[in-house]
């Protein structure tokens, strides 16, 4: 609507101008070489209007005719890049379907097309990826290293390559220049720092990762310099002191529920004297996590307190999470070193039904302290052979006896404190091998309480017109093997649970002999 207004306005605008001439005629006389030429104004001025515009088509032809071989060229080449930007696409597609033959054909024409495109390097590299050419892949990642467009992709490549051969130097020097750009990427980082992880250094793996913060999500950030954090403290602990408390109440303040932070904050504050501040970050972290190690942290944090004044202390910690088996356990060790052993048993009595292998083993512990009877020791040591497992500090399949900040792999946190094998699930219907007889068996009442002295009789199968059909025993379809942590009873050579060593003789009566039958 606006541009018709402005086209109406000035068509009205040169519509006044030429009433406007033509309403003052006048002459106009040229005298050039001899010759006069004499007319109106108006005709000189539409004459001037049909000159500039004849000159203004020359010009335009003239142009075109000079300008001909290059618009020629531009049209081959557009035509040049429009078929190899459809090569490009027909070999990133069959890359994407796992065509080989088609991605390779297509990378050539394109390469052939197209030299030196971006997508054309790229398509070339994938497709010599997918074939198992790595040289070629190489080849092609290096020339993209060259351009400042594809420079980052270029050394990603490159990195994947070394790792694929196994050359950690060439993945770590394509990783530090690839973190020298900007803005940062996160593979650069993830990989500069997983390398000064795996070889203990971990200030320059704190420079790494503050490198990738703007990369990193704010929680995941906090972890990960915990951690390290930790593990520098920890390198510096037989060094220096100061600077090792300083290291681990900033992990502490980063992540409250990391365990190893907690611990050994306690330990370096109780040694620093500084008791009040200690309790209060292991009380907050056993809040978070109830855990051993925070426990002993705990139960050291004046040095000469007695047994029993150890023993409180535990009491006031379990009561701070209650209902924790962690808890149990801690008041129960402290109870038998302060040689309380109905306390330690009051401690584990909740647990007692089904023990884990801790809570089994620190009960034999306390027969043996107490009353010293082999036989319950050797009971519930058999209990403990065949308990569930306890959680440790397990990474990639590896069961460590104190936490690590990288597991196996190079992870960095990559410590958990689970059961060991739990993701393997043990709930599993178990098909026992059935009897070859198929009738149940009764027994009639008299035959169920047999006289002082007598013989029981055998169970009678029951009447029937047909004899009973023996039936093949069924195998069992999963077979029952020992886990790689519970060594079994056969490691032992238990075939049934211990029991303790009777002081008297047992009494002779035909109760006793009729549960002899059953046992």
């Amino acid at each position: 609507m606006i541009r018709i207004v402005l086209f109406l306005v000035w068509v009205a605008i040169l519509a006044a101008a030429v009433a406007w001439v033509a309403d003052r005629p006048g002459d106009v006389a040229i005298t050039w070489m001899g010759y006069r030429i004499e007319t109106s104004v108006m005709v000189a001025a539409l004459a001037i209007v049909l000159l500039a515009f004849a000159m203004m088509l020359v010009w335009t032809i003239l142009r075109a005719i000079l300008r001909s071989p290059e618009q020629v060229s531009l049209f081959f080449r557009h035509r040049r890049a429009i078929k190899g930007y459809l090569a490009i696409s027909r070999g990133l597609i069959a890359i994407g379907a796992g065509d080989l033959r088609v991605a390779r054909k297509s990378a050539d024409e394109a390469v052939r097309l197209s030299p030196g495109d971006p997508l054309a390097l790229l398509l070339t590299a994938q497709s010599a990826q997918m074939a198992g050419d790595r040289d070629t892949a190489e080849r092609a990642f290096r020339d993209m290293t060259k351009r400042d467009d594809t420079k980052l992709l270029g050394l990603r490549g490159l990195y994947i390559e070394a790792r694929r051969r196994n050359d950690a130097d060439a993945a770590r020097l394509a990783a530090e220049e690839a973190a020298k750009m900007q803005p940062p990427v996160a593979w650069a980082g993830q990989a500069l720092l997983d390398y000064r992880c795996g070889t203990g250094d971990w200030e320059g793996a704190l420079d790494a990762l503050s490198h990738m913060k703007g990369a990193l999500e704010k929680p995941d950030y906090r972890r990960k310099r915990a951690v390290l954090l930790v593990a520098r403290a920890q390198a510096l602990e037989n060094i220096d002191r100061d600077t090792s408390r300083a290291l681990v109440l900033e992990s502490v303040k980063l992540a409250p529920d990391l365990v190893s932070a907690a611990a050994l904050a306690g330990k370096r504050l109780s040694e620093a004297g500084e008791t009040r501040k200690a309790r209060k970050i292991l009380e907050a972290a056993w809040t978070i996590n109830p855990h051993p190690d925070i426990a002993e942290s705990y139960a050291n944090l004046r040095l000469g307190d007695s047994a029993r004044e150890r023993l409180a202390r535990m009491r006031k910690l379990a009561d701070k999470v209650p209902g924790q088996l962690e808890g149990a356990l801690a008041v129960a060790r402290a109870a038998l070193d302060a040689r309380e052993f109905a306390a330690a048993r009051t401690a584990l009595a909740a647990y007692l039904s089904a023990p884990t292998r801790r809570v089994a083993a620190l009960m034999a512990e306390v027969e043996e302290a107490d009353h010293g009877d082999e036989g319950r020791v050797r009971e519930w040591m058999a209990r403990a052979v065949r308990a569930s497992g306890d959680p440790v500090w397990t990474a990639d399949g590896v069961v460590s006896e104190r936490w690590l900040p990288v597991s196996p792999n190079g992870r960095l946190d990559g410590f958990e404190w689970k059961v060991p094998l739990a993701e393997l699930g043990v709930a599993r219907p178990v098909i026992e091998v059935l009897p070859a007889v198929t009738q149940p068996i009764t027994v009639t009442p008299a035959e169920s309480k047999p006289e002082p002295g007598a013989e029981r009789p055998p169970p009678k199968l029951p009447k029937s017109k047909t004899p009973p059909k023996p039936t093949k025993a069924v195998d069992a379809v999963i077979p029952l093997v020992h886990a790689p942590d519970d060594p079994g009873l056969d490691a032992g050579g238990l075939d049934r649970d211990p029991v303790p060593e009777p002081t008297t003789p047992p009494a002779n009566d035909a109760w006793q002999r009729l549960r002899q039958l059953f046992r």
